[in-house]
C-alpha cells in the first residue's frame, strides 16, 4: 500500500475514531476541570493512555480487513509493547510542545511499584511516559492533537521496504 493510500486509510480511521471521542468527551470529559488533570499523578494518566492507545490500535489493525483474531493481536503487539513505545516516544520529541514533554518527563520519573515482565526498566519507564501523554491529551479534550500525534505514530511505524500492520 502506498502512502496517499495509508494517508487515506488513516483519515478514514481518524474520522470514525474522533466520532467516537466525541461522544465521550460531551457525555464525561467535560466534567473534568482542567486544574484537576494537572496535578493528577502521572500514573493516573499513563492507565487512561494505556486504554486510549489501546483501542487506537485495535482499530488500526481491525482497518486491515477480516482475520483471525490471534494475527490481530500479533500485529497490535508491534505497537503496544512497551519497547515499541519507548522507541516512539524518543521519535516523537522533536514534535511534542514543551508542555507535551513535560508531561512525558513526570510519567518516566513516576515511582515504578512494579517489575515489568517483558522489558527493560528504562524501555518501561519511557512507556509510561509515552502512556502518560496520550491519557493527558484525552483527559484534556486535546483530541485534534491526539490524533495528531496517533497518525505520526503509524507513519513512523513504516519503513521503505515493509509495514508494521
Amino acid at each position: 500500500m502506498d502512502k496517499e493510500n495509508r494517508f487515506q486509510e488513516h483519515n478514514s480511521i481518524d474520522k470514525k475514531y474522533s466520532g467516537y471521542l466525541q461522544h465521550i468527551e460531551d457525555s464525561i470529559i467535560s466534567g473534568i476541570k482542567k486544574s484537576d488533570i494537572r496535578m493528577y499523578n502521572p500514573s493516573i494518566l499513563a492507565y487512561v493512555g494505556d486504554s486510549v492507545y489501546e483501542l487506537f490500535v485495535r482499530t488500526l489493525v481491525v482497518s486491515g480487513g477480516n482475520t483471525r483474531v490471534s494475527k490481530l493481536h500479533n500485529k497490535a503487539v508491534l505497537f503496544v509493547k512497551a519497547k515499541a513505545q519507548a522507541e516512539m516516544v524518543e521519535k516523537l520529541e522533536s514534535y511534542l510542545t514543551e508542555e507535551e514533554k513535560d508531561v512525558v518527563r513526570r510519567g518516566r520519573n513516576a515511582k515504578t511499584t512494579s517489575m515489568p515482565k517483558n522489558a527493560q526498566l528504562a524501555e518501561y519507564k519511557q512507556a509510561t511516559g509515552f502512556e502518560a501523554l496520550l491519557g493527558y491529551l484525552y483527559l484534556n479534550n486535546c483530541m485534534g492533537r491526539l490524533m495528531e500525534i496517533l497518525h505520526l505514530i503509524v507513519e513512523m511505524s513504516y519503513d521503505d521496504n515493509h509495514k508494521k500492520i
